[in-house]
């Protein structure tokens, strides 16, 4: 299968996906446990997102040591409630500036 064949069939299969989002009742989402489902879904999945690039290279688990500094660095932005591009910036010069050394 080429690249493009991929890429056209992803790009299918997240329209349809969208799609199907549209034709859910609205009285299937009312639901007060679907609700609650819907609004962490997203932030499980940037979490597991976020973790996978802190620890994985490829197939491995890899513990790099300037990557995780800049990971416990954004952990502690988050935790201490700073803004998105603040965390950003923070890990990514934590990161760098241990690789440097």
């Amino acid at each position: 299968m080429s690249r493009w064949t991929l890429v056209i069939t992803t790009i299918i299969g997240c329209y349809l996906l969208k799609l199907a989002g549209y034709l859910v009742p609205a009285r299937a989402l009312d639901h007060p446990r679907m609700r609650r489902l819907v609004e962490l879904l997203p932030v499980a999945l940037l979490a597991a997102l976020v973790v996978v690039e802190a620890l994985a290279n490829g197939r491995r688990l890899q513990f790099d040591g300037p990557r995780l500094a800049g990971f416990a660095a954004a952990a502690l932005a988050v935790w201490r409630r700073a803004p998105f591009l603040v965390v950003v910036v923070l890990a990514g010069v934590t990161a760098a500036l241990l690789r440097l050394a």
